[in-house]
């Protein structure tokens, strides 16, 4: 997989990432919001990953 298709699934992903907060407003979500805190933490590790790698290769 090259940078550039790398970069535009973090892309969307991060969209995906702006839809789960929004569900967390929502006062009818019950015990899954207990799965949607799971998506965001391994969401953000996902980014902070993303960015570490390719910061550190742009660098360079």
């Amino acid at each position: 997989m090259d940078a550039q298709t790398i970069k535009e699934k973090i892309t969307a992903i991060r969209s995906k990432r702006e839809y789960l907060l929004g569900l967390l407003e929502k006062p009818s979500l019950g015990t899954l919001r207990i799965d949607v805190n799971q998506a965001l933490e391994e969401m953000d590790e996902l980014i902070d990953e993303y960015e570490r790698t390719f910061n550190e290769s742009e660098n360079n």
